[in-house]
């Protein structure tokens, strides 16, 4: 009978494996790679914004919260079933990097190429469906708004954290879908970590490239003034804090982790 699933010992040594693409994948292909993934990371943030535009009122927040994580788990599922290159994934690369199969400035210039490419992405799905004028139904452009708001206002430590939490379990989440062996173990595997990091309102770099710059368009269109929502709040307090809580969550919880109860430990025995 086939295996259906890798044991945690395994799933680091085929992280570790994975890793080594960035000694032969050009750099364009992981551009745009890149891109594709800011673009699926779009398509959820896009979903949970139109799911979640008025189920408070009839379910309540919290019932909300998990509609809007189970349909934005979309992204990942797409990213990994599809394949793409998602820097809050790509945390788990570390692992390669200790490991020795990959350099430590071919890791940092992975993140570079690929977080340029998820930001571009992101914007240019933000402008496509800034022009889809999908946003007018509802209150769709309303949660937007309020959404991004939110995001901005947040205090630097409170907004590293959260994306601490996000992030351990986002590479948590490609964790299993790497030990799963078929499509449908991998969506499992997508879908419950990421349905709860968002419920619970934890902070995603790639998700937050999305959503804000989306919020600055539709109060712009709509000649809103927004306390706090601008374009440098979107870069300083928000992007800049979440993504290094982002790293942090990811590097230090998962991928050093695993690499050294797994690998590191094993060798020494």
């Amino acid at each position: 009978m086939e295996k259906m699933y890798l044991t945690p010992a395994e799933t680091v040594r085929t992280i570790v494996d994975n890793g080594k693409r960035v000694l032969t994948q050009s750099r364009l292909r992981t551009f745009v790679l890149s891109l594709l993934a800011g673009f699926y990371i779009g398509f959820g943030a896009q979903l949970a914004t139109v799911v979640t535009q008025d189920a408070a009122a009839f379910a309540g927040r919290g019932v909300a919260a998990l509609l809007g994580g189970s349909v934005f788990s979309l992204g990942l599922m797409l990213v990994v079933i599809c394949g793409a290159e998602l820097f809050t994934g790509n945390s788990l690369l570390t692992s390669s990097a200790l490991h020795g199969e990959i350099t430590w400035g071919q890791l940092l210039e992975n993140w570079g190429i690929v977080i340029v490419g998820n930001l571009a992405g992101s914007l240019f799905f933000a402008g496509l469906m800034f022009e889809s004028q999908l946003w007018m139904n509802g209150s769709v452009a309303d949660n937007a708004i309020k959404v991004a708001a939110a995001k901005c206002q947040l205090p630097f430590t409170v907004a590293l954290v959260r994306g601490i939490l996000c992030n351990w379990l986002v590479c948590l989440a490609v964790f299993m879908a790497t030990a799963a062996r078929d499509v449908s173990g991998k969506m499992l595997a997508c879908y419950v970590p990421i349905m709860a990091f968002v419920a619970s309102g934890f902070e995603h770099s790639i998700a937050n490239m999305y959503f804000i710059p989306t919020g600055l368009l539709l109060a712009g269109k709509l000649g809103r003034e927004v306390p706090g929502l601008s374009w440098g709040a979107f870069f300083q307090d928000n992007l800049l804090p979440v993504t290094l809580g982002n790293i942090l969550g990811g590097v230090l919880f998962v991928a050093f982790a695993y690499w050294y109860v797994h690998l590191k430990v094993d060798t020494r025995r």
